[in-house]
């Protein structure tokens, strides 16, 4: 067995080596700043920042000494990460925070934490505001299972991939997407998911925080008449029992007549067999089947 046991409040398992520190910070709201996340910042040796300027932004305001802070992000992590994680060996204790919310979710922050623990490294989480849960319990949906998906992706296949991997989920999906983007994004949903629930969560513990509730569609035309603003988080109804019996019955409609026939070949059957099953679910008559596939 190749199990590995840590123990957060105990010595390291490393003797001599520090910790690593996964430190949630506000969204937006400074008053969501935790007490032992203020604390865990002013004990840390040194503090690896999504964006330093940001950071140190946020340090001030809790009057938290200066110290050595490390840039860690998407574009250097390769190099970064190594040598953050020869500080904590050598026994520094190293916080980790992002910009908003808690580090390690749609962020560089887990490349770092796998590291760590590939090094036999103790990781201890310092919880935090989070978007994704906020917009959550305040929509109205479904709380009981939910899955989050975060940014989909920019290119047209990659994105369709993805909202077709949770399309027949039956629990609410949790997304974040930018201003520039959210009406696309929603006008993906609409084709991929149909015309489903949803909320618009913007701003979220800031000034202008705003939930927007209705359907896809609905949400698509306020967003023509109030153009978006600021970061959004979309909270998705899952799919109904219903949509997900229709999908499973229509389950050759992206197959050509060809596929759907060679398909039921595939199972055992007879050609004459298989294009008289093929015409069956597409409710046309064995002779169209047939002279379509000449």
């Amino acid at each position: 067995m190749n199990v590995s046991v840590q123990k957060s409040f105990a010595e390291a398992r490393q003797p001599g080596a520090g910790k690593l520190y996964l430190v949630g910070t506000p969204i937006g709201n400074l008053e969501d700043m935790t007490f032992r996340a203020v604390r865990t910042l002013q004990e840390a040796d040194l503090i690896a920042a999504e964006d330093t300027r940001q950071t140190r932004k946020l340090l001030t305001h809790f009057d938290i000494a200066a110290k050595k802070l490390y840039s860690y992000h998407e574009h250097n992590k390769a190099a970064s990460g190594p040598e953050l994680i020869r500080f904590i060996i050598e026994g520094k204790n190293l916080a980790l925070v992002s910009d908003a919310g808690l580090p390690a979710i749609s962020d560089p922050g887990s490349d770092l934490v796998r590291l760590a623990i590939e090094h036999g490294i103790d990781v201890i989480p310092v919880p935090g505001a989070n978007a994704a849960l906020s917009a959550l319990i305040v929509s109205g949906l479904g709380t009981e299972r939910f899955q989050f998906v975060g940014f989909l992706p920019r290119d047209k296949r990659g994105r369709e991939q993805a909202v077709g991997q949770v399309r027949d989920y039956d629990g609410t999906l949790l997304f974040y997407e930018s201003p520039h983007r959210v009406i696309k994004t929603l006008q993906d949903l609409l084709a991929l998911l149909g015309n489903r629930r949803i909320v618009l969560a913007r701003e979220l513990t800031k000034r202008y925080e705003e939930m927007t509730r209705g359907t896809i569609q609905e949400c698509l035309e306020r967003l023509e008449e109030h153009p978006p603003l600021g970061e959004y988080c979309l909270v998705v109804e899952g799919a109904s029992a219903g949509d997900i019996q229709e999908r499973k019955e229509l389950w050759w409609q992206e197959l050509s007549i060809e596929q759907h026939v060679a398909h039921y070949e595939q199972e055992g059957m007879q050609r004459k067999e298989a294009m008289k099953k093929a015409a069956g679910d597409r409710g046309v008559s064995k002779r169209d089947i047939y002279n379509a596939l000449l």
